[in-house]
């Protein structure tokens, strides 16, 4: 019997009896599906995801007791930041970027259906001085600082949706990185710039009698009589009135943005953006008229900024006025005739004639 059969080894024996002992502890798939199907997550709220959404519906900043210095260092949230970012990407984009197209079409329409005016008795062999070596400096300088400035500025707002489709993430970010920090430089030369224009011609920018006419008439736009000016016409005081108060507004927000040293907040910062914003759109909507009126837009207007004198013809149609008063001083030079027969100063201004009796 021996020989025919021999019994399994113990080993095989325990390991058969361990597996019907284990069987029963699994289920079938099918089991395991209905069991997956019964049993539910556990939600556990995030207790802080209460606090923070609470502390965001918030109108004001909520403060506390910090060991941070600064301003706003016990401030937890400052939910008017989500304010100005909205307001900057729904209403000052989109509706700046209109205004400024407006203005470039109707001078557009403008030019096509008026043309540059010109002067109508022509150009004369007689000029008149109008500005000295200081003034036209000065000029040029707010010129140039201004224009750099509005560049820098229209692509540090409008250049993330208009210039990186076109260029690309790497070019982009340096163009933007150049302008933002070429912008900051360049900045309180602005302010600069505005003092000394200021001092320069205020004297000559006060309103006077019969400015009102000049403007309800639209500098002669309006109707066919000839609209009277004094050296400046109400258009170019407004300008220099608009420069001087909105130019010092977007001045002192810069430097507000600028240098953020001198006890201002986050609220405060973005109240500067808004008024650095618009008020910069504002200036750049009509010193493009400025630029327009003083290059194509009329003949003789920019003579005076390029070499100190105007036509006469010009002035008399212009500035007739002045240029009265020019002529009853004997004032009135030959177009060749050369400055130093007049026995000018160092700035260019003829002897007898104070810069400020040219406004009067």
């Amino acid at each position: 019997m021996t020989g025919f059969f021999s019994p399994p080894p113990l080993k095989g024996i325990l390991s058969l009896l361990l597996v019907m002992l284990l069987l029963p502890a699994f289920p079938s798939f099918g089991a395991t599906a209905d069991l997956e199907q019964s049993v539910q997550p556990i939600q556990i709220p995030n207790p802080a995801s209460d606090l923070w959404r609470e502390v965001r519906q918030r109108d004001a900043a909520m403060t506390g007791s910090t060991q941070a210095l600064g301003v706003d260092g016990g401030v937890l949230i400052n939910p008017t930041g989500e304010k100005w970012r909205q307001f900057r990407m729904q209403q000052l984009l989109p509706y700046g970027g209109y205004a400024l197209g407006a203005v470039v079409l109707i001078l557009l329409l403008f030019y096509t259906l008026r043309g540059r005016v010109p002067i109508k008795a022509g150009m004369s062999d007689k000029k008149l001085f109008r500005y000295s070596v200081y003034e036209r400096m000065i000029h040029w300088f707010m010129a140039l600082i201004f224009l750099f400035l509005a560049f820098s500025g229209l692509i540090l707002l409008f250049g993330r949706s208009l210039l990186l489709p076109l260029m690309g993430p790497a070019l982009f970010s340096l163009l933007a990185s150049a302008s933002k920090e070429g912008h900051n430089l360049f900045g309180p030369l602005f302010a600069l710039a505005l003092v000394l224009i200021f001092f320069r011609f205020v004297r000559r920018n006060i309103y006077q009698k019969g400015d009102l006419t000049w403007l309800l008439r639209g500098g002669g736009v309006i109707g066919k009589k000839h609209v009277p000016s004094n050296f400046f016409n109400m258009g170019e005081k407004s300008l220099f009135w608009l420069l001087v108060f909105v130019g010092g507004a977007i001045a002192a927000s810069g430097f507000f943005l600028l240098f953020p040293v001198f006890g201002q907040g986050r609220v405060v910062m973005e109240l500067s953006h808004v008024v650095h914003g618009i008020g910069a759109l504002l200036m750049l909507s009509v010193i493009i008229g400025h630029i327009y009126i003083g290059t194509i837009g009329m003949e003789g207007a920019i003579e005076g900024m390029k070499s100190g004198y105007c036509d006469l013809n010009w002035a008399r149609e212009h500035h007739d006025w002045w240029a009265e008063k020019c002529e009853q001083r004997g004032e009135v030079l030959d177009r060749d005739q050369p400055i130093s027969a007049r026995g000018a100063d160092a700035l260019g201004t003829p002897s007898g004639q104070m810069s400020e009796e040219a406004g009067k």
